[in-house]
């Protein structure tokens, strides 16, 4: 499977340069005009970005009755946002070394996995509000496509099976345990036609929805609280849209607010539903032809995407794992594998 992804991350690459060598003098052209200014001013909106992210967590804790600073919070998550680039598992990974990590700072696990569980609820629930608003445009300008559609779709589907956990957790822990067996029990049926082994612990899953319930019987507010996280998830977006607004600045090239919401929702669209991890490679291929879509020349946009992937995706990757090292320097160093035994 990992060699699967790997052609098809290259095919995509190769497809790119193909389409784009007929572009390379407008591509120059474009490089010329570039402004280092407007570049550096995305980079400090991604730092901003990371300590919103460190306040969203914060908020989401202290929900649950939890105290932490928001620093050490950012770090965390810095890392979590590594771990599921290097080991994906749908978001998972991130959530098991924030259980570790509750455990090593004296907090409940249990909680704190709510927390995580909680912050990709919310995550997608800010992004499918930005999303409605990216349909608005592509509707008025008659650009929406099936591709677009399926994909929403299917993030939505994903948004509400993670609301379904939570809900059952948060009302029962046995029923909450009778869902995540069947899953496992699914989801081992179907590996064993590759592997003649479980892939997902029966035990674990019981364990884990023991977890759930637990984390939400320290609930310190109304869960109508829940909004105000979820207004710090949408101002994440809206730093991630003036990030794509700094690019188009880098490159003098002309935008409306329009382009930068349905051209950041269809990248981040992708970037959610992607196969690959954090939409290595697909974001890359779908979003130059998304911005040209809305009227952007090609050559230009796939400069843009370069360049807005490297202020959100790189940038990070590089600091999620200065934080990944940092959270145990002159400690027990942390292991991703490790986390992932927390998981059913």
């Amino acid at each position: 499977m990992k060699k699967l992804f790997a052609v098809a991350i290259l095919f995509l690459g190769i497809a790119v340069i193909a389409v784009s060598l007929s572009e390379l003098e407008t591509i120059a052209s474009t490089l010329r005009r570039a402004h280092l200014t407007f570049f550096l001013i995305g980079i400090l909106i991604q730092l901003a970005w990371f300590a919103i992210l460190g306040r969203m967590y914060q908020s989401i804790y202290h929900l649950l009755g939890i105290k932490e600073s928001v620093l050490t919070l950012s770090r965390i998550a810095a890392a979590a946002n590594f771990i599921n680039v290097v080991a994906p598992t749908a978001g998972v990974g991130g959530i098991a070394l924030f259980a570790a990590e509750a455990r090593r700072r004296g907090h409940t696990p249990g909680k704190v996995t709510v927390a995580a569980a909680l912050f990709l609820l919310l995550d997608q629930a800010a992004f499918l509000c930005i999303l409605a608003l990216g349909w608005i445009v592509l509707v008025r300008r008659n650009d929406l496509q099936a591709g677009e559609i399926s994909a929403s779709l299917f993030l939505l589907f994903i948004a509400c099976l993670y609301a379904l956990v939570l809900y059952m957790g948060y009302r029962s822990e046995e029923k909450l345990g009778d869902i995540l067996v069947r899953m496992a029990r699914g989801v081992n049926r179907f590996v064993r036609f590759f592997r003649k082994m479980d892939y997902l612990s029966e035990a674990r899953a019981r364990a884990f929805a023991h977890e759930i319930a637990e984390g939400f019987s320290g609930l310190t507010e109304k869960p109508s609280s829940l909004v105000r996280p979820m207004m710090w998830g949408i101002l994440n977006k809206i730093l991630m849209m003036g990030i794509l607004a700094c690019a188009f600045l880098s490159y003098e090239v002309p935008f409306s607010a329009g382009t930068i919401v349905a051209g950041f929702s269809i990248g981040y669209l992708f970037f959610v539903v992607s196969p690959t991890p954090s939409g290595i490679g697909i974001v890359e291929g779908l979003m130059p032809l998304a911005l040209t879509s809305l009227r952007v020349n090609w050559s230009q946009a796939v400069v843009i995407t370069l360049t807005y992937r490297t202020l959100t995706f790189w940038v990070p990757f590089g600091m999620g794992a200065w934080a990944f090292r940092s959270l145990h320097r002159g400690g027990e160093e942390p292991s991703s594998t490790d986390a992932r035994q927390d998981l059913p």
